[in-house]
């Protein structure tokens, strides 16, 4: 449905790398239609070597991808890395690459520099007004610099700066109205030490906020890197960086570490996301699922249909197909918003009125 609503490249990644998981929706985009970019979720650890993600690369260029994204999360990828790992993936496969950094760590115009110099055909970037930080490098600063070092962006700096403008009053208003936090535009060095992506910093600040622990982020902070180095070193990136960040909360709030986990990080133990990067040692395991078995099959192989089922429960709202997709990847809010679409009523509460009659 993506395709045919006019979506090109489809970005497929797996949270842990597992190229398993990918199989299914590479094959369901390439009989779409779409191009599909494989991205490798880019961390750090013993395990995660230039090699290691050569080789996923290699992998992913096996299963069908049609181009691969080194998609750093955290903003952690360091110029030198950058420059050798596109090197070796260019070697290795015939995929045209392209990189994703963040600003979070203040290097990502150096590592987008080595990049390209190495051979990557594409950066992704962000417009001034809502670039750096936890965001992406500054668009009209790379297209300017690399423009004058002899690479032809084919963009035009005039027209980029007419469409900064409109957003500058966007992120004015957001940050006068707080929906905005002025600490995600900020540089920060210890995410190089931490690993931690940008939304993830944000979804943290939030959270202490909420709970009136605001004072305790830096040590909520340093618990991240313990609960990713027991976990098995998983990439953090959407669903595992909320994950581990909310144990890594909970561990610092509870005052017992693993005193209190998350069905989801449970269902992880279990293996129901695949397969962890480094195998999670006995102690933590036990820690968290005590004797349970854990999968070592693809997990989506255990899971029954969900769309028949879910098109008959939105059926009375559900007017189109991607209707039922909307119900069926976001429940609540497609109920919500769908039935307030159908139903003028929908929300309405229902009161009792009493009513009286004079007969006389």
């Amino acid at each position: 449905r993506s395709v045919e609503n006019g979506i090109d490249v489809l970005r497929i990644f797996d949270a842990l790398n597992d190229t398993r998981n990918l199989q299914t929706s590479i094959r369901a985009a390439k009989e779409a239609g779409g191009e599909v970019q494989a991205a490798i979720c880019y961390t750090t650890s013993d395990v995660h070597t230039v090699r290691y993600f050569t080789s996923l690369a290699v992998e992913m260029e096996r299963a069908g991808a049609d181009s691969i994204c080194i998609k750093d999360m955290a903003g952690v990828l360091t110029p030198e890395v950058a420059y050798e790992l596109v090197r070796e993936i260019k070697n290795a496969t015939s995929l045209p690459v392209q990189v994703h950094t963040h600003g979070t760590a203040g290097i990502g115009q150096m590592t987008y520099l080595k990049a390209v110099e190495a051979g990557a055909d594409i950066i992704d970037t962000c417009l001034s007004p809502l670039a750096e930080g936890t965001s992406q490098p500054c668009t009209e600063s790379m297209a300017i610099a690399l423009d004058g070092l002899g690479y032809d962006t084919g963009l035009d700096v005039d027209k980029l700066d007419q469409i900064a403008k409109h957003f500058a009053g966007v992120r004015d208003r957001f940050l006068k109205e707080g929906g905005l936090n002025p600490k995600v535009l900020e540089v920060e060095p210890k995410a190089l030490l931490y690993k931690v992506p940008g939304g993830m910093l944000s979804n943290m600040i939030s959270n202490l906020a909420d709970l009136g622990a605001s004072d305790r982020y830096n040590e909520v902070l340093a618990e991240v890197p313990r609960v990713r180095a027991e976990l098995g070193y998983p990439p953090l990136v959407t669903p595992l960086s909320q994950m581990v960040g909310s144990q890594a909360l909970m561990n610092v709030l509870s005052g017992e570490r693993y005193k209190v986990v998350p069905k989801e990080i449970k269902d992880y133990v279990h293996g129901m996301y695949g397969r962890p990067p480094v195998t999670i040692s006995k102690e933590i395991r036990e820690k968290i699922i005590g004797d349970d078995e854990v999968i070592t099959c693809r997990p989506a192989d255990l899971l029954e249909p969900e769309l028949p089922a879910a098109r008959e429960e939105i059926g009375a709202y559900a007017k189109t197909e991607e209707d039922v997709l909307d119900y069926a990847l976001f429940p609540d809010q497609a109920r919500d918003f769908l039935g307030r679409r159908e139903d003028p009523f929908y929300d309405v509460p229902v009161q009792e009125v009493e009513v009286s009659i004079d007969v006389a």
